[in-house]
């Protein structure tokens, strides 16, 4: 029986869509709207005004916990790139005993329950007797970092040409230039989508480094945290849609760079 292909999808589908994202961005739209209030009080709307994005640039304890949550990230992802980047190549060329327990174990903080982690990392530096400071948070986000960059590099290892390097290698290169000259430049798309991707995790993180933060290293979460328990000021709406339209630029740049590394392997 000969198939439509251009028929029109029935109504449901369509209601079912709708109602779906409704479901997902009208809570987004209502914060978006309510963050130009000019009202205190998010439930009553008085007016419009842009007041409340400059008194978040004026709030100093605010903007101390987001260069805490930037220098959380920014060293979590750095010491992440370089750990989990040799991890993935050296599951996908090398052989050795254990390689499958090594390979469960190296990914195991992907679904491990943030809270084990945060109590375990808290009951290791306790042990030791380390001090909690913002070392501290940046240790316990490199954990989780690592794996999700390493899992992406993996997947882009997939799908390259391994006879490649092996080409190199007959031509006279080291296995170190072979893979600074030949395998690395075709990583950067999968590092950089990865770094950008545990980069949002962590600025996003509030449970890990609530166990793990010591005095004056609050990072952005637990400050936002800290703040509602007085109730929600639009000043807080204001920082949560710049903070929403942040975290869509990086995924949106995430997306741009696995798509012209997709478009650029396919060359």
């Amino acid at each position: 029986m000969a198939v439509s292909l251009g028929r029109k999808p029935p109504a449901w589908e369509g209601l079912f869509s709708g109602l779906m994202f409704v479901f997902m961005y009208l809570p987004i739209l209502v914060l978006a709207v309510f963050s130009f209030n000019t009202s205190r009080f998010s439930a009553r709307w008085e007016g419009f005004t842009l007041n409340w994005y400059g008194r978040f640039l004026q709030n100093e304890a605010l903007l101390g916990a987001l260069r805490n949550s930037l220098v959380v990230a920014l060293s979590a992802v750095a010491v992440s790139i370089v750990i989990g980047t040799l991890m993935a190549v050296g599951l996908a060329r090398f052989r050795f005993p254990g390689k499958g327990l090594y390979r469960g174990v190296s990914y195991l903080p992907l679904i491990v329950p943030d809270i084990s982690i945060a109590v375990a990392t808290l009951v290791f530096f306790a042990a030791v007797a380390f001090p909690l400071s913002i070392i501290t948070v940046i240790i316990a986000h490199t954990v989780f970092c690592l794996s999700y960059i390493a899992l992406v590099v993996s997947s882009r290892l997939s799908g390259l040409n391994p006879h490649l390097e092996e080409a190199a290698l007959d031509l006279g290169a080291t296995p170190v230039q072979a893979f600074i000259k030949v395998l690395l430049p075709q990583l950067v798309p999968g590092i950089l989508s990865g770094a950008l991707l545990a980069f949002v995790l962590s600025m996003d993180d509030f449970l890990i480094a609530s166990f793990t933060a010591g005095v004056g290293s609050a990072t952005l979460p637990m400050a936002i945290y800290a703040s509602i328990r007085s109730g929600v000021t639009p000043e807080i709406n204001a920082l949560s849609v710049i903070l929403i339209l942040a975290s869509a630029l990086v995924a949106g740049l995430a997306e741009f760079v696995r798509h012209m590394g997709d478009q650029r392997q396919v060359r």
